[in-house]
């Protein structure tokens, strides 16, 4: 019963509210609007007070019977179940949320995170030349390479888009040329590099074999790499380099840069800018080189930018002996400031170095070959140098830790008289301040 009385007592404090407000409006009305608006008030108002009642008595009947506990129980349930789908949406929202904020977090990690092109050519060339052939430009067309010596088929001098190349006119095998060639001429540790052009219709075959076939023993299984358009590969294994093509598919004729570098039985072998074969124990000891071109009458193989460097003390080492890192496997067009794709290798180490000790500081210098007059290559070494710096500053270093210069060919390292002498005397120095 007092629950019933307590209902009431809500019901009609609900409505009488209302009512002083409309007073209050009715002052404004005329006598007979007022009338006509406060009989339909009653009438309404008694409705509603009936309707409330019978809701009051409908409660407590069903509080007698017991109704109460069903609904109260299924309404605890809806109450449950909008809640857990509530908390559900929300937790969704939360993980939408937080995955938003995730893919914005990578996003920015993203945006601030420099840009490192060829980050998986580790390359990096030896650091003393002890054979290089372009071939020279004195080299007369259709003579026999003088830097070279054969084995067998025939070689070349030849002219491609204005450059001589070592022409292979229906395949051949050539020997570097060398006073000590009877005997192991590779070092240790050598880097061996060289371009070779593949045909569109039908690209060829090149083989390295690491013995001089004329002035040496042969291995026997031979020591070679293989190298088509698409891969290089050793006597038993191929390793494809390139992942949605063939391996017997060329859909383009283009120059394909070949390094090679070898560490105390570590072998690792590379084209363009890809890193294709890394053997950790060659099962050999190389002695020195032989360059192969398959004997097809179809088309002509072209050879060019042959390099056999030795050596290798880590970068940072040469900076804490000597306070500078010399560097001549920095390449660049000829007579341009314009960096090769194979520079990336000697750049992408710097970059590391200068990022993992961020105490070091470095001035970018270049320097070149007697070749040209004085006061050009002046220019041109400053240019270098300022390109390279400016390829690292576009990498993510800072450019307050940055600078650079040039200084032509005014501080050879070696003789300007023989072509292995002019290729150390190309470089690019990192001279810490």
């Amino acid at each position: 019963m007092k629950r019933f009385l307590k209902i009431t007592i809500i019901i009609v404090a609900f409505f009488i509210a209302p009512q002083q407000a409309e007073a209050q409006f009715l002052k404004k009305l005329g006598k007979k609007a007022q009338e006509k608006i406060e009989r339909e008030a009653e009438r309404r108002t008694e409705r509603r007070v009936n309707k409330g009642i019978d809701k009051g008595y409908d409660g407590i009947e069903d509080e007698i019977d017991g109704k109460n506990k069903d609904k109260k129980k299924k309404g605890d349930k809806k109450s449950k179940d909008k809640k857990a789908s509530q908390n559900e949406n929300d937790s969704q929202e939360n993980d939408s949320n937080s995955d938003d904020n995730n893919n914005s977090n990578k996003e920015n990690k993203k945006k601030i995170k420099p840009t490192v092109v060829w980050s998986k050519f580790d390359f990096i060339p030896g650091d003393t030349v002890i054979f290089e052939d372009m071939p020279s430009t004195d080299e007369e067309n259709g003579e026999f390479p003088s830097r070279w010596d054969l084995y067998k088929g025939n070689a070349e001098i030849g002219n491609v888009d204005g450059n001589n190349v070592i022409m292979f006119l229906q395949g051949g095998s050539i020997v570097p040329y060398l006073k000590n060639s009877n005997e192991d001429y590779l070092p240790e540790i050598f880097t061996i590099e060289f371009d070779v052009y593949f045909k569109e219709d039908n690209p060829g075959r090149y083989w390295l074999h690491f013995s001089d076939d004329k002035n040496q023993s042969r291995l026997y299984p031979p020591l070679e790499i293989y190298v088509n358009g698409l891969e290089i590969s050793d006597s038993n294994k191929r390793y494809p380099g390139t992942d949605d093509l063939n391996w017997n598919e060329n859909h383009e004729g283009k120059w394909r840069h070949i390094s090679v570098a070898f560490t105390k039985g570590k072998f690792k072998g590379y084209m363009d800018d890809t890193r294709l074969i890394n053997i950790p124990h060659f099962e050999h000891e190389p002695t020195g080189i032989t360059i192969s071109a398959e004997n097809n009458s179809i088309n002509e193989k072209y050879l060019k930018n042959i390099r056999i460097a030795k050596g290798g003390v880590k970068y940072y080492d040469r900076v804490l002996s000597e306070g500078k890192i010399i560097v001549n496997g920095i390449k660049f067009d000829i007579n341009k400031a314009t960096l090769k794709p194979e520079s990336m290798g000697p750049i992408n180490k710097i970059y590391k170095l200068m990022t993992k000790n961020t105490e070091l500081n470095f001035s970018v210098e270049g320097h070149t070959d007697a070749d040209g007059g004085d006061e050009a290559n002046m220019t041109l070494s400053k240019a270098r140098g300022k390109a390279v710096m400016n390829k690292l500053i576009a990498m993510g270093i800072s450019k307050d830790r940055l600078k650079y210069n040039g200084f032509g060919e005014s501080k050879p390292l070696d003789n300007n008289s023989t072509p292995e002498g002019k290729a150390n005397n190309r470089r690019v120095e990192f001279v810490k301040f």
